[in-house]
Formats: C-alpha cells, sequence, structure tokens
C-alpha cells in the first residue's frame, strides 16, 4: 500500500508515514511527526510538534494535534503527544503536547471515539475505549481510564482522575476525581448510582453489580464513609476484585489536594 498525499497538502519531508497513510488537502504535518500504517487524516489537520500515531486512526477536519501545551510556565521542551491504533478523533479536536511538569508525555490510547470540539490538555492520559462526546475539557494532567463515556460539555478539572466504567452525564462540572463504575452527573458533579448498564455490557456479572451498589449505598446514601464501608464489605467476604478496584481509587483520591489524588501541589510545595 503506498501513500496518499493530497496535492495541497504540506508534508515535512523528514515526517515518517508508513505504508497506507492517507493525508487529505490543506493539512500541515511536521518534521517530527510519525503516522502509523492505515491511518487516514482528512483535510485541514494540523500535526505537529514530537507526534506519534499508530495504525488504523481516523483524524477528521480541523484537528490540531501536537501543539504547544497551554501553560505560560512551558519553556519549550521536546514533549511528546502519542496516539494509539483504532482511535476516530472528529473535527476540531484538540490535543496538546505535555508540559515539562511530568513525564513529558500526553497519551491517547487504543478505539477511542472524540467527537468534534473535544480538548485535551497537556499531560493528559486516556486509557482504551473512551467516548468523549462534543465539547469535552480536559483539563491538564488529568488521568482516564478505560471504558468510560463522557457526555457532552463536560469540563475536567486539572489533576483529576476518572475511573473506568464510570459514566458522566452531560454539562458536569468535574472538581474531584470520579470513582469506577459510577454515574456522576451535577455542577459539581457527584455519584448519583453504579453504571449498571455499562457493567453489564462489559462482561460483568451480577454479583459484581449487586456488591458495587450497597458500596454505593453506604457511602453515598448512608454516609458511613469509606472506611467503614470498607471494613463491612471485606469482613463480609469473599472480597471480589471490582471492590479492591474501588477502595484503591478512593484511597488515592483521599491522598491528594480537594479530593483529587494527584494534585499533590501543597505537598510538594511544604
Amino acid at each position: 500500500m503506498s501513500v496518499k498525499i493530497a496535492a495541497t497538502a504540506v508534508v515535512d519531508p523528514r515526517a515518517q508515514l508508513e505504508p497506507g497513510v492517507q493525508i487529505g488537502h490543506f493539512c500541515v504535518i511536521g518534521p517530527a511527526v510519525r503516522i502509523g500504517r492505515g491511518t487516514v487524516v482528512a483535510n485541514h489537520v494540523t500535526l505537529c510538534g514530537n507526534t506519534t500515531i499508530g495504525e488504523n486512526n481516523r483524524i477528521f477536519p480541523g484537528a490540531v494535534i501536537g501543539a504547544e501545551p497551554q501553560d505560560l510556565s512551558y519553556k519549550g521542551t521536546d514533549t511528546r503527544v502519542e496516539i494509539g491504533d483504532g482511535n476516530i478523533i472528529r473535527e476540531y479536536v484538540t490535543i496538546n503536547r505535555a508540559s515539562e511538569k511530568e513525564a513529558g508525555l500526553t497519551r491517547l490510547g487504543d478505539r477511542n471515539f472524540l467527537m468534534s470540539h473535544v480538548h485535551l490538555g497537556h499531560d493528559v492520559i486516556v486509557g482504551d475505549r473512551v467516548t468523549m462526546a462534543n465539547n469535552v475539557m480536559v483539563g491538564g494532567h488529568v488521568h482516564i481510564g478505560n471504558d468510560i463515556t463522557i457526555a457532552g460539555g463536560v469540563g475536567i478539572n486539572q489533576f483529576s482522575s476518572i475511573g473506568s466504567m464510570s459514566f458522566i452525564s452531560a454539562m458536569s462540572k468535574i472538581l474531584h476525581d470520579v470513582p469506577p463504575f459510577m454515574v456522576v452527573d451535577g455542577i459539581p458533579a457527584r455519584p448519583r448510582c453504579v453504571n449498571t448498564i455499562g457493567l453489564k455490557r462489559n462482561g460483568y456479572n451480577e454479583e459484581d453489580v449487586r456488591i458495587l451498589q450497597t458500596a454505593f449505598r453506604l457511602m453515598y446514601k448512608h454516609m458511613i464513609g469509606v472506611e467503614a464501608t470498607r471494613e463491612q464489605l471485606l469482613s463480609a467476604g469473599p472480597i471480589r476484585p471490582v471492590l479492591r478496584q474501588l477502595f484503591d481509587f478512593m484511597d488515592e483520591s483521599c491522598s491528594g489536594r480537594h479530593g483529587r489524588g494527584r494534585d499533590q501541589r501543597r505537598k510538594q510545595a511544604a
């Protein structure tokens, strides 16, 4: 399979394009860009910076991937963007390369669906099979797990973590970590129920759903707290992996600032 480049595209000769790549009209591809086999880049797309894109992705018109982070402290270090395989990146999505404050990497995993005008800020890490609807805004340093749905117009505060198998309702304001397996909603958002539909669609059994619903009632309805919920459920046995995952996430969230486990800025300053 040959590489197909439209006559009006501007592709730096140092860019690395694997067989089957298609570049549409009026695209701009920078010198440090690498694009994997079978990826299709539509018209008016800008790929810049140290950006690696995997195989069989579809990138729609107007997307900008690899631009400098929107961080006034950035000093021009050669930080990176990595995109995995099989992603759909719709119109006018922006994915900024990393700042110099963490590992120097912004990453999008495999088989994700980013609808139009989604923004991924610097140092954001996204797992696999995540759907983000139109106008989702993800602040810097956010970590997002696997198998998550984020509905339209959601804003996610920097340093937040979004647990796997969660669902964020439209127009929600995420100021704190979102626990795995939960549906959250509101301004600011808070857990409303267990994501039972998502769990069943992804092969979790009835016992997993039941024990998570019990944990939700104890923590968010009866308000007995994480430690009391942990003691009550783990002492009853057997200990199901979903509970371990939930409580490990909650422990991490409680270790940080304002309910964001990754936000350690106060401790670093001290």
